[in-house]
């Protein structure tokens, strides 16, 4: 079963593409949003993520991002190990979609599984763009299509449809999200085991780890295949709670978000797929590094773990607009969606302001300066920013101003699909791939 961590992406401009590339600066700007609906209209961004808790970290971590954010870090503008430069702009992002576009066929298809390091050319790499929507899955499937055949690109546009599929899965299944952010408190408060901070500061004696513990940590990314064997190491050989692995995970991969990240780790453990586990192999990572790594001394089962049972799974909600809007109307992006103009039709623009905090205070100041009645957000999947939100709305209710989530039809179509494994869920690709 091929089981994505992260969504890789393509490349050639999808349709109207070019009229939208002179969007946006991502990561501390924001750019021109527009609200056909909203004669008086003001932008703003929120996406600076502020600590959710105190719990006890490891005494000399090899990282500085806050604990339980899975994510909640943009692309950065960093130097790769090849001397390729990943910026964190939608014009960047577009970029690499076009040079993508043309290997999104057979080169894929044969090569997807093989991880030659960091300097790897056989994935797309655009994952952190889309997982912050600065490149839209609908641009990415796009684009493959208007260069391949739905059946040449099967295997790409699928990776692409993981990270939606998971997002609709966990929509449907809150409760596993707030259990897990639970136990990750709980495990950072209580006794941590006496190996996890060499772990995690790549000192496992682990050749293998070790060097994907620094590639991560310094880059921001791990093939998805790495992804597995790492996680698998890190359950049933090294023994380590899957749930802060999944924390881990979440606080340096940009591409991370809290349904694939954790949803992944718990496929690999056995909970996800009940009694379906991953086991790393020396064999399989030798093969598939070109023989990079071979580490010895591995699990030789991976015995499932088990878990209360969660409550049933609840609707997908049937709007993809939460409420009315009104005259006086402020559009506020956060980490989860960056670009405006595909989800708002344009019919007249605004200036745009930049809040450097999400706390709810910095929002109602915007909203009252800007005199706004209705406050616009991009749907938020379950996940750190939607419980921002939800406080963000009781408090701007308070004032006497709305806020109204938009959802993308990418996801209102393809979210209540989700409600049973990938399998039933990969049938109807076709179907939605035709849906423009």
């Amino acid at each position: 079963m091929r089981h994505p961590h992260d969504t890789p992406t393509c490349n050639d401009p999808p349709r109207g593409i070019e009229s939208q590339q002179r969007r946006n600066e991502a990561a501390h700007r924001v750019s021109v949003a527009t609200d056909p609906v909203a004669p008086q209209l003001r932008s703003a961004s929120a996406f600076e993520a502020s600590p959710e808790t105190e719990a006890r970290q490891p005494s000399a971590p090899p990282f500085t991002s806050e604990p339980c954010h899975p994510g909640t870090r943009l692309p950065r503008r960093r130097q790769a190990q090849d001397g390729e430069v990943t910026t964190p702009t939608r014009a960047a992002g577009l970029d690499a979609l076009r040079a993508f576009v043309p290997h999104a066929g057979a080169d894929y298809r044969r090569d997807r599984n093989h991880d030659t390091g960091p300097a790897r050319t056989n994935v797309s790499g655009l994952s952190p763009y889309i997982r912050h929507r600065l490149v839209t899955e609908q641009e990415v499937v796009d684009a493959v299509l208007d260069r391949h055949s739905l059946h040449t690109a099967e295997k790409f546009v699928q990776e692409v449809f993981w990270r939606t599929y998971w997002k609709g899965w966990l929509e449907q299944r809150p409760e596993v999200w707030r259990r897990y952010r639970g136990e990750v408190r709980d495990l950072l408060a209580g006794d941590l085991p006496a190996h996890y901070e060499d772990v995690v500061a790549g000192r496992s004696g682990i050749e293998a780890m070790d060097a994907w513990v620094r590639e991560l940590v310094e880059t921001g990314y791990l093939h998805n295949h790495t992804r597995m064997w790492f996680a698998s190491i890190w359950v049933f050989t090294l023994e380590l709670p899957w749930q802060l692995g999944a924390d881990f995970f979440s606080r340096h991969l940009l591409d991370g978000d809290a349904a694939s990240n954790t949803l992944s780790w718990r496929w690999v453990a056995g909970l996800q797929t009940r009694g379906k586990t991953y086991l790393a192999t020396t064999e399989n990572i030798a093969r598939y590094t070109d023989g990079r790594f071979a580490p010895t001394g591995l699990a030789t089962e991976a015995r499932a773990l088990d878990e209360e049972p969660f409550p049933a799974a609840v609707p997908v909600p049937s709007d993809d607009v939460d409420g009315r809007v009104g005259e006086r109307v402020g559009l506020l992006l956060h980490e989860e969606d960056l670009e405006p103009e595909s989800l708002l039709a344009a019919s007249r623009s605004s200036g745009a302001t930049v809040l450097n905090s999400v706390e709810p205070s910095a929002v109602l100041g915007w909203a009252g300066a800007a005199n706004l009645d209705t406050v616009v957000v991009p749907y938020a999947p379950v996940g750190p920013v939607r419980e921002r939100l939800d406080l963000l709305r009781t408090r701007l209710g308070a004032e006497g101003v709305a806020l109204v989530t938009v959802r993308r039809r990418w996801d209102g179509r393809a979210w209540p699909y989700a409600s049973r494994g990938f399998f039933p869920f990969r049938e109807r690709i076709p179907g939605l791939v035709r849906v423009r």
